[in-house]
Parts: C-alpha cells; structure tokens; sequence
C-alpha cells in the first residue's frame, strides 16, 4: 500500500503545495475576469488562517465549522482548520437556523466560517444557546459593515491575526503536520438525514487517502495533474469535497469554482473541464434541456439531430457491447459525430471532458447512454459518506452501462441473505460522533451495512437495486423497487421528479413534480394561459401530456409495476420545507405523511 495512506492531510498539503509552487490550484471569476490562484498562495493563505486560529484558542482535535458557497475562501478556511490541528464540520447553506444550530451544539464546535449576511443572522438567531461558539468569521461584508460585535471578525482580519502570529513562531505548524495522527477526525461530515436528525460521520486521513490510493490502483486514466474541474457541489458534501479539496492534494489538479448554481451551463463554457462530475439532476437538466432545445430548432437541424442520434444508437450500442463495427458505419458515426454531436458537446462545454461521473443517486441507464451518444463518457460510481464516497467504480476502459462498476482495488463487497450491500476498506469511517449505537448498528464486525439492497453479475459489476428501507411491497405481496421507476418517469423533460407510491397498496401510484423551466416553455408553444406553478399544474392539457409521459414509461414496466394513477403536485419541494435534502434526494417519509390526502385519493 501506498505510504500515502498513513500520512495526514497537513503534510500532505504542504507537500502537494511545495512540488506545485507557481501553477494553479483554482480559479474563481470576479467581475467577469477568471483569477488565478496558485498553490503557493493557497499555502499563504491556508496557514494565515491557521495561526489565526490558533491565536484564537483552537486547539487540535476541536471542531470548527463552516457554512458558506463554494469559494477559495472554503478551503483556505477547511486547509487552516487541518493545518492547526482541528477537524472542520462543514454545513450545507441552505440549512434552517435550528438545523444550523443542532450541529453546532452536537459537534461543541469552538469557531464558525460563515461566507454572508444571511448565515450569520442564522447564528444572531440562537448565539444565546450556543455558549461553546465562541467567534464567527465572516468573508462577505455585505450588510455587515456596521454590525459591531467582538465575537465576529471578518476573513481578513483573522489572516492578518494569524500573519502577525506566524512572524513569530513560523515552525509550529510542522510541529503540528508531524503530530497529527492520520486515524484521528480530519472531517466531520453531517449525513443529509432523509429521517430525522443528522449524524456526523467521522472521518479520517487514513479514510481520505485509502480512497486515493484506491482510485489511482482501480482506474486507467480517470485523473491526473493535468485535469481541470468545475466545483459547484455542497462542499459539505463528501463527494464535492472529495474532488474539490481532498484529491487535489494527491494529484495537484486545478479547481474552477462556479459563480452560483444558476450559472453552471455558463461557466461550463467558459472553463470546459477535462472531468465533470455531478448528481443525477444535473445531467438530466442537461439532457431534457438538449431535445427540447432540438424541437425548436430548423427543420433541417432536427433532421440532422435525429439522424446522429440513431446512427451514433447503433455505433454505441454495438461498442458497448464489444461487437464489430461495420466500416461504413464508422464512416456514418465519424461524419455525423463531427458534422453534428460535437459542435453539440462544444456549445454545452463538454468537448473537452474526457470522463463524467454521476454519483450520490441513482440515474437511468438510457440517460448514460445518450450522453455516450454524444461521446461523452458518462459512468456511474457507488458510494456514501460512510464509505468516505466511494465503494465501487466504472473504469473507462472497463464498465458496464446500468451498474456502478466493481469494488475499489483492496474493498470487499458482499450481499447479505436479503441482498444488502456490505463492505469493508479502509475508507469505512471511523464511527458517528456521539452515538455508540447507530455506529454499532452500521459497522459489524469491519463491514459497513450500507441499507442498499443490491445485485452482483458474473464479471463482479454490482446494480443498485434500491434502499431497503423503500422497497414497495404491495398488497398482492409483491415487492416494487421504487427508485426503478422513477427514473424511468425522470427520463421525460417534463417531470423533474416522481415519488412512487404503493407499500401495503392494491396497485401504483406516483407524485409527478414538474420540470418548471420546460413545462412554462410547453406551455407557452400551445397557448396555455397560466399566471402561477400552482394553476399550471391543475391545468387539463398538462395533466393530459404527462399521462402520455407515464404511459411510454409503463410500455417498459410490468403488470404490477405499472403507474394506475398519479397526481401533480400544485409545488416544488423545498429543502427548506423538509420535503427533499440539500442534495435533493425525496424524504419519502416525509412527503407519504405530509401528503397524506393525496396520496388517499388516488386509491379511493
């Protein structure tokens, strides 16, 4: 085994950020203009933080939060944190000040990094509460000017604290970097809880490095230095934390942040990455976005779009499968790949991504291989936080569309006697904090009982079947796996989201929530008159195109699986309302027990 993987994150990073000087580690765009920042300035700036916090009473092995947008700012706060020695709890924006609260509480964490106006209010909210957060930093000063309180201090007057600090003393972070211990917490990452509280899961160098040594040995050519990435993702999130902050410092890549979430196909053409990453929702927005775009454009394009896709159908289908290609369909697929496709793939800013990956959810396989249509190889990898993000992964040389690839070189996969994914590595987190018996109910005997049910093919390629705890089982006794359907229902451009219901039930039901962008925009081409979401949604010529919808979708489904009914519902879940986490993944305990009327009606 690598030696990597017994080392902690303070030496590794200065390391990283010794071998790669003067070249860029991110990049962020302000007032238009992309700026660089090198590894050399993130070292600066990481350790400016670090002494400031050490002058403000952090010690090793203390907790220090973070809630704020994906900015250098992040990680200058995430890398400072692990240079003094602490261990950073990073907290998803869009969390309540109660949610915000609860992790503050539960994690004693001693400082807190919030990037705006809004998330320090959330902390005026419940400050009494909280006598254990003794400073707030702040990088924004928007709205803040005159707020005059001696527990905040802004970004950069903790940096010049600690530049003042470290003019004195400039050896102590070594001494730190050479006494962390690569098994205690590095990162206390807070599960986005589909059911009630979040747990914070404890993980570790030892975990994080496991993990990169584990992709270098399983994958072909999936990173390298040389790879420029787009980070938009929660960066409390371990996937979006693992490729913007953790990977990078094993393979010096360049960051680019996103200015918001709003403008990532923007910023995607602006930077065209050499990987993409992202969940599910991402590249079905893109894909629903490119057919519709295609119906309105000239005749002459949309027969020429039509024509590409059905011959790049059967070119990939025939490569998938390992089957000889005709020469005269190479010579179809090159022309209409170049002619067509790929100034598709350029205006989207994907003509430079050599690999994608969808992960934290489960996707369609047809929606893997239209993106393989396009050439863009999307795959699909498994993992959870638990897992520090990663169990199984799709190798570009070696996948198999439909399943999330094979266990990490040195895991160990099996399936319990009702088919539940288990694994032991040496990413398996350490445990949760402060509760001894849900880690005891996770974590037997080294294996991870993940709560996926799953299956496994001869070449050892495993298919998620579900999670356990949704398996629909019918009335007539037979068991339904939801998350199967609807993707297949999330494949139209006019359902955003489906939440199928039926456990205990003579037959199928779903929840329909619309795509609002392509639904106004199919409204608008029939003349539809609407003056909100609400109205649009009740609207009889809607209801009728997503019946049509559900009807293709249950052409692939089987007798008991099919759709009987569905309902529209009149709004779009929030995370705010509880109905869906910040990595937009449906509570469905939540919505069976909020929408309880209409889920009654559709069986009356």
């Amino acid at each position: 085994m690598n030696t990597l993987s017994v080392r902690n994150i303070p030496s590794v990073f200065l390391e990283m950020a010794e071998k790669r000087k003067d070249k860029i580690a991110m990049r962020q765009k302000d007032l238009g203009i992309w700026n660089d920042v090198s590894w050399e300035e993130y070292k600066s700036q990481a350790l400016r933080v670090a002494y400031g916090l050490m002058k403000l009473g952090v010690h090793p092995g203390d907790f220090v939060g973070i809630i704020g947008d994906n900015s250098p700012e992040w990680l200058y706060a995430d890398m400072g944190i692990q240079l003094a020695g602490a261990a950073s709890v990073g907290i998803y924006t869009t969390s309540s000040f109660e949610q915000l609260f609860y992790i503050l509480q539960h994690a004693g964490c001693k400082v807190l990094f919030a990037d705006n106006e809004e998330q320090v209010d959330k902390w005026l909210m419940i400050r009494d509460r909280l006598p254990s957060l003794q400073y707030i930093v702040y990088w924004d000063k928007k709205g803040l000017e005159k707020l005059d309180d001696e527990n905040l201090i802004f970004f950069d007057d903790l940096k010049k604290m600690g530049q003042k600090a470290f003019s004195t003393d400039r050896d102590k972070h070594l001494k730190i970097a050479n006494e962390v211990n690569p098994d205690d917490v590095s990162i206390l990452v807070y599960t986005s809880g589909t059911t009630g509280h979040p747990k914070g899961a404890m993980i570790t160098a030892k975990n994080i490095f496991w993990i990169a040594n584990a992709i270098i040995d399983s994958t072909s050519e999936l990173i390298s230095e040389e790879e420029t990435t787009m980070s938009f993702l929660p960066l409390c999130h371990i996937f979006e934390r693992l490729f913007s902050v953790y990977l990078p410092l094993v393979y010096g890549y360049t960051i680019h942040f996103a200015e918001s979430t709003e403008t990532i196909a923007q910023n995607l053409r602006e930077i065209r990455p050499t990987i993409g990453y992202a969940v599910p929702r991402v590249w079905e927005k893109f894909h629903s976005s490119i057919l519709l775009k295609m119906k309105d454009a000239p005749l002459l394009n949309q027969w020429m779009f039509k024509k590409a896709i059905s011959i790049g159908e059967r070119y990939t289908r025939l490569k998938l499968d390992g089957k000889k290609i005709p020469v005269t369909l190479q010579m179809l697929r090159w022309i209409s790949y170049y002619c067509v496709l790929y100034p598709l793939k350029y205006m989207m800013g994907m003509n430079n991504m050599k690999n994608a990956i969808s992960g934290a959810a489960p996707i369609s396989r047809e929606i893997l291989f239209f993106y393989h249509i396009l050439g863009i190889r999307l795959l699909e990898g498994y993992g959870m936080t638990e897992s520090t993000g990663i169990i199984t992964i799709s190798d570009s040389s070696f996948y198999k569309l439909g399943t999330v690839g094979i266990p990490l070189k040195g895991a160990q996969l099996s399936l319990d006697s009702e088919g539940e994914i288990l694994v032991r590595h040496g990413g398996v987190f350490k445990g949760y904090y402060q509760d001894e018996e849900a880690t005891a109910k996770t974590i037997k005997e080294g294996w991870l009982y993940t709560g996926d049910i799953g299956e496994v093919d001869m070449d050892g390629f495993l298919k998620i079947v579900d999670r356990k705890k949704d398996i629909i089982i019918t009335a007539g006794g037979k068991n339904i796996a939801p998350q199967y359907i609807e993707n297949k229902m999330k494949e139209s451009p006019y359902i955003n989201d489906a939440i199928v219901i039926g456990d205990g039930k003579k037959y199928i039901t779903a929840i329909v929530i619309l795509d609002e962008e392509n639904i106004n925009k199919y409204a608008s081409d029939q003349k539809i008159q609407y003056s909100s979401y609400s109205e649009l949604a009740s609207n009889s010529d809607i209801k009728l195109l997503i019946e049509k919808e559900i009807q293709k979708v249950n052409k692939a489904l089987s007798n008991v699986e099919m759709i009987k009914k569905f309902s529209i519902l009149d709004k779009r879940l929030y995370v705010e309302d509880g109905e869906v986490t910040p990595t937009m993944k449906v509570k469905r305990k939540f919505i069976n027990e909020h929408y309880t009327p209409l889920i009654e009606a559709m069986y009356r």
